[in-house]
């Protein structure tokens, strides 16, 4: 291969690698705009490639030097799912969806930062969830003693947060957000920005 040649051939490898990720971009962030959150569950199964796609997800999460400190229950036993659903807030259509995910935080690996690098886990399992059509609902409303004692958690562990996953039976409307000026300030606070 000439000079020339192989210049065109580094330039249609460049331009095919900038669409790629342009459309990775695309979707993320569609993913990102378009996710909501969902209360009601078509009793249907996952299947496992994809419920190992959204958990790597959350394994994948990036967290304070790197201590990962976190653990993740998938709950799918329909009895056990429906004594999870009443612990939290006896939220009952929670049993509906196939697993309910339970993040659970270990505060002897990274005491001051475990719940902000649980949430962020948890939050790459929603968006991979939605990614691949399915649905998920922050809940933060639960007894920590009950799950604990329901799933064996050990009692020096702190449970974060929990959320069903499943087929979504319904795709709720966007719902209104506070306007930018309420958000974001350029330098210092209440500065408004320039972004409208």
């Amino acid at each position: 291969m000439d000079r020339s040649s192989s210049r065109s051939w580094h330039r249609r490898r460049t331009r095919k690698a900038d669409i790629h990720t342009r459309r990775n971009e695309l979707d993320t962030l569609q993913t990102i705009f378009e996710r909501r959150s969902i209360r009601t569950y078509k009793r249907e199964p996952i299947p496992e490639a994809h419920l190992k796609q959204i958990l790597e997800a959350g394994r994948q999460a990036p967290s304070a030097s790197n201590r990962q400190p976190w653990h993740f229950i998938v709950v799918g036993q329909p009895q056990l799912k429906e004594r999870v659903a009443q612990a939290c807030g006896d939220q009952i259509w929670m049993a509906d969806a196939a697993y309910i995910v339970i993040a659970v935080g270990l505060p002897a690996a990274s005491s001051k930062w475990y719940k902000v690098d649980v949430a962020i886990a948890l939050e790459n399992i929603v968006l991979a969830a939605y990614s691949l059509g399915y649905g998920t609902c922050w809940i933060g409303d639960f007894k920590q003693a009950e799950l604990k004692n329901i799933c064996g958690i050990p009692e020096d562990l702190d449970i974060v947060a929990c959320t069903p996953l499943g087929v979504p039976h319904v795709k709720p409307a966007a719902r209104e957000r506070k306007p930018w000026g309420q958000v974001f300030s350029a330098d210092r606070y209440g500065q408004p920005t320039q972004l409208q």
